[in-house]
C-alpha cells in the first residue's frame, strides 16, 4: 500500500492519512463514500497510471494507491491488504469530468486507468506499507456495462415492490444524471423491467424497496 486518503463530507478533495478503519459492509471510516447500498465504497488505483501522467498526488482522487496494474483487474476478485481486511472488487472508474480540475485534458489522458472500485468484505485498520495480497477467491461479477448492472438490480426487485429511479441508480453504482436515460433502457428492456422501476416523484400503488442487501447476497 502506497498511500491512503479519505475525503470527508463537505471537503471538495481527499486528504492523506497514515491509517484508516475499513468497516465491513460500508467502506472507510469517515469517508464521503461509505454506504452499504453502494458498490463504490472504496476508489483504488495503481501507480503506474501516476508514472506514466507525471500526475501531482491525488489526482485520480483515489482512497487507495497500490502497486498494482488496477486497469487489468477484474471485477469479482478479492484483495486482503493487511491482516484481515478483504476488498471485493466491483468494475472500473470511469474518468469523469471532475480531474479537469487538476489538469486541463485529464480525462482523456487517463482513459481506463483511473483505478477500480470496491466494497469492503472484512473490516481491520489498514496502513500505509501494509502488503496487498490477490486472492484465489472469486465472487460473482458486476458488468462493466452500467445498463446492465440497472438490469440486474430490477430483477432483483422483490415480488410486489418497485425501486425509484434515485436508489436504482445509487445501487447500481451510476450517477444520477443517469436517471434521465432510465425511461428509454426500461423501454427497450420490456414491460416486466419497467414495471418495477419508477421516477422519483411517481406516486406507486406498491411499496417502494431501496436496494438494502442487494450487493451483500453477493458477497455471502
Amino acid at each position: 500500500m502506497r498511500a491512503i486518503a479519505v475525503r470527508g463530507s463537505g471537503t471538495p478533495a481527499p486528504a492523506s492519512v497514515e491509517r484508516v478503519e475499513a468497516m465491513a459492509g460500508r467502506g472507510l471510516a469517515g469517508d464521503i463514500h461509505a454506504d452499504a447500498r453502494s458498490p463504490r465504497q472504496v476508489l483504488l488505483a495503481g501507480t503506474a497510471a501516476y508514472d506514466t501522467l507525471a500526475l501531482p498526488p491525488h489526482s485520480l482522487r483515489e482512497n487507495l494507491l497500490l502497486d498494482l496494474d488496477t486497469a487489468g483487474m477484474a471485477s469479482g476478485t478479492v484483495l486482503r491488504i493487511g491482516v484481515q481486511v478483504r476488498l471485493r472488487l466491483s468494475f472500473q472508474c470511469e474518468a469523469c469530468g471532475s480531474l479537469e480540475q487538476h489538469a486541463p485534458g485529464l480525462t482523456r489522458a487517463v482513459g481506463a486507468r483511473r483505478g477500480i472500485l470496491a466494497r469492503v468484505l472484512a473490516g481491520g485498520e489498514i496502513g500505509v506499507g501494509d502488503p496487498v495480497v490477490v486472492l484465489e477467491e472469486r465472487l460473482p461479477v458486476m458488468p462493466e456495462d452500467w445498463r446492465e448492472r440497472v438490469a440486474r438490480v430490477i430483477e432483483a426487485v422483490p415480488p410486489g415492490q418497485v425501486i425509484g429511479y434515485a436508489d436504482l441508480a445509487h445501487v447500481a453504482g451510476v450517477q444520477s444524471s443517469y436517471c434521465r436515460a432510465f425511461p428509454r433502457l426500461l423501454a427497450r428492456l420490456g414491460p416486466a423491467y419497467a414495471a418495477r422501476a419508477v421516477p422519483a416523484r411517481a406516486e406507486p400503488d406498491l411499496p417502494r424497496w431501496d436496494g438494502t442487501g442487494f450487493h451483500a447476497q453477493a458477497e455471502a
